[in-house]
């Protein structure tokens, strides 16, 4: 090569390199980004092997070229969290909404692990990609134990972390087993994060048991998300001092309710029943009483059981048990309203004329006596069967179930002239045998009786924010943020383009104007595109400290009330209720919940999506247990999701699957991105979400909780 083609060319890969950092890349990637055509590869090595031995660039024992670190100019360095991927690489989570995730390649990772608060260095980008890094510096460790599975090796042992984001085997010195054995699942806690050279290095705390036993599965799940399981010995003894029935002070100073009719109505196997209703008409008005268990009188703000319930911050429910915030002594004894069993409550007492208005309101400490502890089914049976078993059974109730019925079409109706969204997608109800393996998979089922509670808790839940937040009483409240209008005006535009009207008076759509799309849509196949379209647009609800509405319940005011057994927020409001009610407000107290909500509310926020996570994932591991016995059969169900990998595909009893790109036979299919479909470069087949199809089952991990499905035919 003539000196001055040399020249030139040292020139060009010298600087383009420049423009990326410390970030090493092959001699492919150089040329694909130079557009170096594959004949002139080898003048580009004669090239890099020039620019190395001037040391104005290095390589690595892999082969991967960078600028070497002293010609480097300082790169712009951020601060974020790592999350890693079962390939190798992975990526930093900046803070701040909106901030666009840094990716970070398999050799740039600097030994970091999962959940690491890591420092990373930016390279500059001008091709419109996503940003990528190199870790730099790992400030702290964000995982102290995992789950996983033993592998014994010899003397030592390595456990395989069942959290696919842990790429990296756990080395287990032969002295830090505890003598576990092949298969088994285990907690391990780990002592060295190792780097990109040396494996993490860890110890045998707990053994779970072998996978294959009953329940292990899902354990494993719930102990790798750090979710506590045992309560502590100094909890339980707390919980054991609490009296098993009501003593003679709990009456003081308490609206005594129990010659009014109520009934709680839960699920079959409901146990912490902690919330009864009360509805009878007067004139053209409904009184409608939601009587909530006083748990606040047994757990004390500051004990050891309500430190405890902050940790949790929230039961969990998993496929096949239940990990709760309180101990079952309180859980399903004293705080639960059980039938014919006098109990202490929080009563939200409401006035609500014709029109669904709540026009008079009182919360008050009370005392209660359930009358009967009702089922969803049989009080759906009465409303809309007549059954006259249970008409019989039930008769002096009945009257009040069909005012119940009437009170709550008002409100529903309320509840959609002001704009209120309504997405129904059913969740998964998995039926387990003795053994733990999934028999049945079926939709939960929504009737009038569920509908009915759902409505009167709605409605306390919004009575007693609008009542503390007109106050301006420190208060928790259930918040729900208007849209990313960037991702809805994607949605919407979609939307129209699908010739259905969108009104949108101004910046922001209201729940309202969501609610009109949703009904010119019921009913026709845009349906399940539209709706999922529009319901990934939205924000998660979280718990806050300022007021600032629920965009979906189109409510100015919303907090949780309902539930304090099972949530610690709703816990948390009873005891400001409880102050406020016996004058207990001063100014000293105010000040005291001013200095603790906030933290309450983002450690309820947090625990509120591990227990989310937990039951997906423990849902997932048994949807994909369960299609293992099905695999070969065919099936009809409709396209959930499209992505430039493939579809996925929702069989009507809540099943999700994936129908890989590769597996689409007779075409090369690409991925519209804007329209949300997969279309065929040559036959012009179009997959898009909401498309009935059929499939077969083709496969099912367990171990990574994926469905594989394959076309089965034409479409349905």
């Amino acid at each position: 090569m003539k000196k001055e083609v040399l020249k030139n060319r040292k020139k060009m890969i010298y600087d383009m390199m420049s423009t990326k950092g410390y970030v090493p890349m092959r001699a492919r990637e150089i040329a694909v980004l130079l557009q170096i055509p594959k004949g002139k590869r080898k003048e580009l090595e004669e090239v890099l092997k020039a620019l190395t031995d001037e040391g104005k660039i290095e390589v690595s024992k892999r082969g991967c070229y960078r600028k070497r670190k002293k010609d480097t100019e300082r790169l712009e360095t951020v601060t974020g969290v790592f999350t890693g991927h079962a390939k190798g690489f992975g990526f930093v989570e900046l803070p701040g909404e909106g901030e666009e995730d840094i990716y970070i390649p398999e050799e740039c990772t600097g030994g970091a692990f999962h959940k690491d608060e890591v420092e990373v260095a930016l390279q500059n980008r001008s091709d419109g990609k996503r940003r990528e890094g190199k870790v730099v510096k790992v400030l702290s460790h964000g995982i102290s134990e995992l789950v996983g599975t033993f592998e014994r090796s010899n003397s030592f042992g390595f456990v395989r972390a069942d959290n696919p984001k842990i790429s990296r085997d756990i080395f287990i010195p032969g002295e830090k087993t505890m003598d576990a054995k092949t298969g088994q699942k285990v907690v391990v806690q780990i002592c060295d994060y190792g780097n990109h050279k040396k494996s993490p290095e860890g110890r045998v705390t707990e053994i779970l048991g072998s996978i294959g036993e009953a329940g292990i599965d899902v354990l494993s799940v719930a102990r790798g998300y750090d979710i506590p399981m045992a309560f502590p010995e100094k909890v339980l003894r707390q919980a054991d001092r609490c009296p098993e029935g009501l003593i003679p002070n709990d009456l003081n100073g308490r609206m005594d309710l129990r010659n009014w009719q109520m009934v709680t109505i839960d699920g079959e196997d409901a146990k912490d029943l902690d919330d009864a209703v009360s509805v009878v008409k007067n004139g053209e008005y409904f009184q409608l009483g939601v009587h909530i268990a006083d748990v606040s009188n047994y757990v004390q703000g500051g004990s050891a059981l309500d430190r405890e319930a902050l940790k949790r911050g929230t039961s969990v429910y998993l496929v096949d048990r239940v990990i709760p915030m309180l101990p079952q002594r309180l859980s399903n004894g004293i705080c639960s309203l059980n039938q014919g069993e006098d109990r202490l409550a929080l009563s939200c007492i409401m006035t609500i004329d014709n029109r669904g208005r709540v026009v008079e309101s009182r919360i008050a400490e009370s005392v209660i006596c359930v009358d009967r502890r009702m089922t969803y089914t049989a009080v759906n049976r009465i409303l809309t069967e007549k059954a006259p078993d249970l008409m019989k059974e039930y008769g002096d109730l009945v009257p009040m179930f069909f005012l119940m019925e009437e009170l709550s079409g008002i409100l529903r109706r309320n509840r959609s002239q002001r704009g209120a969204i309504d997405f129904e997608f059913p969740e998964s109800k998995i039926i387990l045998n003795k053994a733990g393996k999934p028999v049945e998979v079926r939709p939960y089922e929504q009737n009038t009786a569920t509908r009915l509670i759902e409505d009167f808790m709605l409605l306390a839940n919004e009575t007693v924010a609008k009542t503390y937040c007109q106050r301006e009483i420190p208060f928790l409240y259930r918040t729900h943020e208007n849209p990313d209008m960037e991702k809805m005006e994607g949605v919407l535009t979609f939307v129209r383009s699908q010739g259905i009207s969108v009104e949108k008076s101004s910046e922001e759509i209201t729940p309202a104007e969501v609610q009109k799309i949703l009904q010119q849509i019921e009913g026709t196949p845009q349906e399940p595109l539209i709706s999922r379209l529009l319901l990934r647009s939205m924000k998660q609800a979280k718990y806050t400290t300022g007021c600032s509405g629920h965009f979906g319940l189109a409510a100015r005011y919303y907090c949780h009330f309902t539930s304090p057994i099972r949530r610690y927020p709703d816990l948390q409001i009873h005891r400001i209720i409880k102050d406020d009610l016996r004058g207990r407000l001063k100014e000293e107290k105010i000040a005291y919940y001013a200095g603790i909500l906030e933290d309450v509310a983002r450690q309820a926020s947090v625990t509120e999506r591990r227990a989310e996570e937990a039951e997906r994932e423990t849902d997932k591991l048994k949807l994909a247990e369960y299609m293992l016995y099905h695999i070969g059969e065919t099936f009809e169900g409709v396209i959930s999701g499209v992505t430039g990998w493939g579809l996925y595909v929702e069989l009507p009893n809540t099943i999700e699957g994936l129908v890989h790109i590769s597996t689409l036979e007779g075409d090369y299919y690409v991925f519209d991105e804007q329209n949300y479909r997969l279309v065929g470069n040559i036959t012009k087949r179009e997959f898009t979400l909401g498309q009935r199809v059929r499939v077969r089952a083709a496969d099912a991990d367990v171990e990574n909780k994926t469905i594989d499905f394959v076309l089965a035919g034409e479409e349905v």
